[in-house]
């Protein structure tokens, strides 16, 4: 079983598909920094200036004691942040969209078959046929 298990571990499928899942996480934290640093600054900047990571509705006030100490948390719908994470989504589908259709341009294409010469039957017919003239 363990001998299984390995030529399972090491055959190329697996060892392609772990190496895919760490360039996915790495991709994803370039995506995430491109989103959060360059796309919502622009997008804040034409929405009127606004960050959307901050917008929210307020359910509940966050209440403080007398020093100014908070003893409830604010309970609120961060919104914004929610419009961050589909932003990032559909950024991060078009990335893999181009990936996609770049990796599928480079694959050669796959060798035509060589036209079918005739097949057995139609040679023993035509065979046949001469013997019997």
């Amino acid at each position: 079983m363990l001998k299984e298990f390995r030529d399972f571990i090491m055959t190329g499928n697996v060892i392609d598909f772990a190496v895919a899942v760490i360039l996915a996480g790495a991709v994803g934290l370039v995506v995430n920094g491109f989103v959060n640093d360059i796309v919502m600054p622009v997008v804040g900047h034409f929405a009127g200036g606004m960050d959307f990571a901050s917008l929210k509705v307020i359910l509940s006030e966050a209440v403080t004691d007398a020093e100014g100490n908070v003893t409830t948390a604010e309970n609120a719908i961060r919104w914004g942040s929610w419009v961050n994470t589909i932003v990032n989504l559909l950024i991060v589908g078009f990335v893999m969209f181009l990936i996609v259709k770049a990796y599928n341009k480079s694959k050669k294409p796959a060798e035509e078959p060589a036209p079918a010469g005739p097949s057995e039957v139609d040679l023993l017919t035509e065979i046949r046929d001469s013997l019997k003239k």
